[in-house]
């Protein structure tokens, strides 16, 4: 079933876009949704062609494209694919700021070319930057940072625990980037960043005018058993081989170990359980992921002019490709 926003992004009952001659289709979803293979049908489909453009924070990193269902070399073989192996796993320090610049200059090249620049996204955050900015964190003094930075990890969570508990709980104790981020907002302004973020999260989204917003909508039970399924093919394409491979070259970087299932498969190669435990720890982590998201993508249904489409095993998501197409096409809603 599609649901069109009853309030259009030109004010016009039954409109869409504000500028539909040079379109921005957004695809979002929770983890295993189907937004590959809809942006897929619809790169084929849209008059010129389109192109797909990944916005998620862990199909960045080369060599990691089993664990993040990356779209593989048939699917990348004949749709132009963009923002995807474009930093090493290795090191650290790829931004959202980093991404932001990579999606605009593929969404410029993609115009240029004539093509539909088609955002697929994965990871929330990077969506919203490319619709209404990021998240506007305060300066920090150069020696709070290096302060910070030259503590132990175990203290800096402690400190994070008792100084803003939300953001402690959020953020993993061996993720020093993101502690000592939270820390230099908590000095900086004596606010905690989760309050900050919240605020920011909490506001209305208003996307740039020539954004569609496509939103994919699962129930969580039968999100969770394509979520359970996906786990096992991701296993049968060799997961785990590829986590040996990307150890051997040495640990991964702070953010890339956060990616799902990496660190549950690095345990079982150390012989910290076993491949059926760490299996299902996968899982597990991997539905509470999509329920995150769920979460987070409510506020994407307050999108001017955005079309949701309520997805099952009997209505997938590339029903909703003639509605999407309209839209695209005539802006009609």
């Amino acid at each position: 079933m599609i649901h069109a926003s009853s309030t259009p992004m030109n004010g016009r009952k039954g409109t869409g876009l504000r500028n539909p001659t040079k379109p921005l289709l957004t695809l979002v979803g929770p983890t295993a949704s189907g937004k590959t293979a809809l942006s897929l049908e619809l790169a084929r489909r849209v008059p010129g062609g389109g192109e797909c453009i990944g916005a998620d924070s862990m199909q960045v990193y080369r060599g990691m494209d089993v664990g993040t269902a990356t779209p593989d070399r048939a699917e990348r073989g004949s749709i132009p694919h963009h923002l995807l192996d474009v930093a090493d796993p290795h090191e650290s320090g790829f931004t959202v700021h980093d991404w932001l610049a990579l999606a605009e200059a593929a969404i410029e090249g993609c115009r240029a070319r004539g093509r539909l620049p088609i955002v697929v996204g994965g990871t929330n955050l990077y969506v919203r930057a490319l619709l209404e900015g990021v998240f506007p964190g305060p300066p920090v003094p150069p020696e709070t940072r290096e302060r910070l930075e030259s503590e132990g990890l175990e203290s800096l969570y402690a400190r994070l625990q008792q100084v803003d508990p939300t953001a402690a709980e959020r953020i993993h104790r061996n993720d020093r980037r993101r502690i000592v981020r939270a820390l230099e907002v908590w000095e900086t302004t004596g606010t905690p960043i989760s309050r900050q973020q919240t605020q920011w999260g909490e506001r209305r989204i208003a996307p740039r005018e020539d954004a569609l917003v496509v939103c994919l909508d699962w129930a969580p039970e039968a999100l969770n058993r394509r979520i359970n399924r996906r786990v096992g093919r991701m296993m049968e394409s060799g997961f785990l081989e590829e986590v040996a491979r990307l150890q051997e070259q040495g640990p991964l970087g702070r953010q890339a170990a956060e990616a799902v299932g990496y660190q549950e498969l690095a345990d079982h190669l150390a012989g910290r359980c076993s491949l059926a435990e760490a299996v299902e720890r996968i899982k597990i982590r991997s539905r509470r992921y999509g329920k995150q998201q769920r979460t987070w993508m409510r506020r994407f249904h307050a999108v001017e002019g955005v079309l949701r489409v309520e997805c099952s095993e009997e209505h997938p998501p590339t029903e909703a490709l003639e509605p999407i197409l309209q839209r695209l096409v005539t802006g009609a809603g």
